[in-house]
């Protein structure tokens, strides 16, 4: 090392005598990496900042844990709106406070922590008798199922639970598994490109001393703890508690006029804009409508749009990671919207993944979801922002190689390895009481579905390949009267390879379309014309075919038993001759 350096000084000092006649000793000392030269990098702008997680967060974690708890429940006073019983708590679900026009009944709780046997000291709640939080239902669909999630609200100065004030506890009644959301989120923790959300299995006592309760700890079974997405949880994972955070609850990135405004404006209205997006974070809606009005200008194009307020990478691996997934219920619904305080930028993060790796099952269960358009590409294409962003060549190159990468992450050993871990805990809860009562599956059909897990991944990213040789779904508009005939238009399809497209129209008076009353094929036009219809129910089937012959249904479905009938519009004609359109409603 000290003939290096000799080496080096001569090499320098030679260097200097040559630079002094030019001028350029300066740069010459500058440029020798001896300690002279301080290397600063340029902090950019904070709009090029990547979405990372914390991982400092899962570092002690163990996927397999599994955390005791007890919930003491009691009845509190009106102010609180805790004046209620456990009973009632597990009554109604959110579409009957909705009818009823109430805020949803609350009871006061005592939550702690502990294992199978004793308390644990040190933990949450050891040593106190009187409640430390309050206690409600959670979920939309899911609480009208008779195991219900629950949203546990630690009072203040109550403490935390792993640095936690709100704990929700999901029981996942329709995933037979009962561990899809945990799969889910233990895997995006290993994805730098997603920012996920700690989960936890856990083990739930209760026990009521409202009226009507036996005051002794009941076995409630395995339910999963997800952390709640707040500024809390912004905070832990390194982002800005302060920034915009938004629940999507039903928003296809329309502009919703009528109900997305800014606070200040006199026809302000908290319910109408939550059932759209509901407000976790900042509520300076400022931002917010700036951006949906660009997205909704197609005078300014979207890669514009992507570069100004979105991160492409984050929404490439967001949308990825759902098709690979299969988490088909996340086209309006079921993810966040994230943008920092003193950014332009938006991010998406996953929630609610319980519907993910579901294709097995539903198909022992005869159901007929994960079928028709709910698969790769077109799954999405009804929402303004992402139909945009499926036409940028820009982002089909990013989404193609988020899927690549990903496929390399989501292996059939990897998930197959983790499946084996959670079904080694969670099977004995689902066929045990409590939950072997509501069990979806034999436990029999619970080791197929298992064992069929792991080949999930392969089979969508080959329908998400597929999906770009097929034409896009459409809307089927409802009928209209046209003097002594009825009239019927639908959108456009779209094809990615500019093919020519027909279509089929079919009227029938069965969902099957076996008493079929009209049926035109090879339509170049958008739309269909038939006679007046006497009183009755009838049903309307579009379909869209290119020149390579891929076909396509319309978005349109009718809903029976086992699920959706694709590309079905129903329909009535009174005894008028009135149009009366069906529409499914949820709950």
């Amino acid at each position: 090392m000290k003939v290096k350096k000799i080496a080096v000084l001569a090499f320098i000092l030679l260097a200097v005598l040559l630079c002094t006649a030019c001028g350029e000793l300066v740069d010459t000392i500058a440029s020798t990496d001896f300690g002279t030269k301080i290397e600063i990098q340029e902090s950019g702008s904070i709009d090029d900042v990547k979405l990372r997680d914390n991982p400092l967060l899962y570092e002690n974690s163990d996927p397999a844990e599994v955390v005791t708890m007890y919930l003491t429940v009691s009845e509190g006073n009106s102010a609180e709106n805790t004046n209620h019983t456990w009973t009632e708590i597990n009554t109604y679900s959110v579409y009957d406070y909705e009818r009823m026009g109430i805020d949803r009944y609350q009871v006061n709780g005592l939550l702690q922590i502990g294992d199978d046997k004793k308390l644990l000291e040190g933990e949450l709640g050891y040593g106190q008798i009187s409640p430390n939080c309050t206690v409600q239902i959670r979920g939309q669909t899911s609480s009208s199922a008779p195991q219900k999630n629950y949203k546990i609200s630690i009072k203040d100065n109550k403490g935390s639970w792993r640095g936690q004030t709100t704990i929700a506890l999901n029981k996942h009644y329709s995933d037979g598994l009962r561990f899809r959301n945990k799969l889910a989120y233990d895997l995006i923790a290993g994805i730098d490109e997603m920012m996920g959300l700690r989960t936890t299995f856990v083990h739930l006592y209760v026990k009521d001393t409202t009226e009507g309760g036996n005051g002794v700890f009941v076995d409630y079974g395995l339910y999963t703890q997800v952390e709640q997405l707040n500024k809390t949880a912004l905070k832990a994972h390194g982002l800005d508690k302060n920034g915009h955070l938004y629940k999507i609850n039903l928003c296809e990135f329309y502009r919703y006029e009528e109900s997305i405004k800014l606070k200040d404006d006199p026809t302000y209205d908290l319910e109408a804009f939550e059932e759209i997006l509901e407000i976790k974070g900042s509520d300076d809606h400022e931002k917010l409508i700036e951006m949906l009005q660009k997205v909704n200008d197609y005078s300014i194009p979207i890669d514009t749009i992507l570069e100004e307020h979105f991160d492409i990478e984050n929404m490439s691996y967001w949308m990825g990671f759902q098709i690979l997934m299969g988490n088909i219920d996340t086209q309006s619904r079921n993810f966040y919207i994230y943008s920092p305080l003193n950014s332009e930028k938006w991010y998406f993060i996953a929630w609610d993944n319980d519907g993910a790796l579901k294709r097995a099952e539903y198909e022992l269960n005869g159901r007929i979801d994960y079928s028709g358009w709910e698969s790769g590409i077109s799954n999405y294409w009804g929402n303004i922002l992402f139909r945009r962003c499926l036409k940028s060549e820009k982002y089909i190159a990013a989404l193609d190689s988020a899927i690549e990468d990903l496929m390399g992450y989501l292996t059939e050993d990897r998930i197959e390895s983790m499946v084996s871990s959670y079904k080694t805990i969670a099977k004995p809860y689902v066929y045990r009481l409590p939950d072997r009562m509501y069990a979806p599956l034999t436990e029999k059909d619970y080791d197929t579905v298992a064992s069929s897990v792991s080949s999930e991944i392969a089979i969508n990213y080959q329908l998400y390949k597929d999906s770009f040789n097929k034409p896009m779904p459409f809307f089927i508009s409802v009928p209209e009267r046209n003097g002594d005939m009825l009239m019927l238009t639908w959108d456009n399809s779209y094809d990615f390879d500019a093919e020519t497209i027909t279509y089929t129209f079919e009227l029938a008076k069965d969902y099957n379309f076996n008493e079929i009353i009209v049926k035109q094929e090879n339509i170049l036009l958008p739309e269909a014309e038939f006679d007046l219809l006497p009183e009755g129910q009838y049903f309307i089937r579009v379909t869209a075919r290119n020149t390579s012959g891929y076909e396509q249904y319309a978005f349109d479905y009718y809903i029976i038993d086992s699920g959706k009938v694709y590309g079905t519009k129903c329909f009535y004609v009174d005894a008028d001759g009135n149009i009366v359109e069906d529409i499914y409603v949820e709950g």
